[in-house]
């Protein structure tokens, strides 16, 4: 699961941003003020079923994480 969606700069995160293009869900306005977060794990999960392949994207681990759960719903 994505630390993402309880960390205070969800909002403005480029590395949220790139996640979520990632999933087709590119639902945060374009911001000249991106926060760009230091060392950051992503992991990419290959499920394969039949002859369908899908790519699950998490942000696994950061050093900029700051936790304010429920964050997220504020804008969405």
């Amino acid at each position: 699961m994505c630390i993402c969606i309880n960390c205070r700069h969800i909002h403005r995160c480029k590395i949220y941003e790139f996640i979520e293009k990632q999933h087709c869900k590119n639902k945060m306005l374009q911001k000249n003020n991106y926060f760009i977060p230091v060392d950051t794990i992503i992991v990419v999960h290959i499920n394969k079923q039949n002859v369908s392949i899908s790519l699950d994207w998490d942000l696994q681990e950061c050093s900029s994480f700051v936790e304010e759960p429920g964050y997220w719903l504020l804008f969405s």
